[in-house]
């Protein structure tokens, strides 16, 4: 897969939904496609203002050079964009019907405009409870020089 390019950022998430893979496709412990995500301050910035998170930390340099992170930086929480964002539209955690049925996550360094993210993701496994049908997956963020910068893992509950 080629690396990001906002421009083409498919924001349909219907678009293609019957080629996804369904719950007897997720394969647990196969690492999913991905692609590398250069991380621009655009990218920072609209997804702060997005949240409503105006910390000068990821706005203004001449603060964020005196902080303890010596640099602007992305709000935390940016992960959740990272993972649409280095997938691609037929990605399982797109499905149409998907619910986010929980999530813990470790942050272990900042990113910074000009980093670039690679994301490595998988399905661990597949549960049934009471009818319900869930995928419990688990992704890895690392930047250009291969630390992590988040971890995390998640349960989603899928469509039928």
């Amino acid at each position: 897969m080629d690396e990001f390019n906002v421009d083409e950022f498919e924001t349909n998430f219907w678009k293609g939904a019957d080629d996804r893979s369904g719950w007897d496709d997720l394969e647990p412990g196969k690492v999913l496609e991905s692609r590398p995500v250069t991380i621009t301050l655009e990218m920072i910035q609209r997804y702060a203002r997005s949240i409503g998170d105006l910390n000068p930390l990821y706005f203004d340099e001449e603060y964020a050079k005196k902080s303890r992170y010596g640099g602007l930086i992305s709000p935390p929480s940016i992960h959740a964009l990272f993972l649409f964002a280095c997938t691609g539209h037929d990605h399982f955690m797109r499905t149409p019907g998907t619910v986010n049925m929980g999530q813990n996550w470790f942050l272990q360094r900042p990113v910074r405009p000009g980093d670039t993210i690679s994301l490595e993701a998988r399905c661990l496994d597949k549960v049934i409870r009471k009818g319900n049908i869930f995928a419990i997956h688990d992704n890895v963020f690392r930047n250009q020089d291969g630390d992590v910068v988040c971890s995390g893992r998640g349960w989603t509950m899928r469509p039928y």
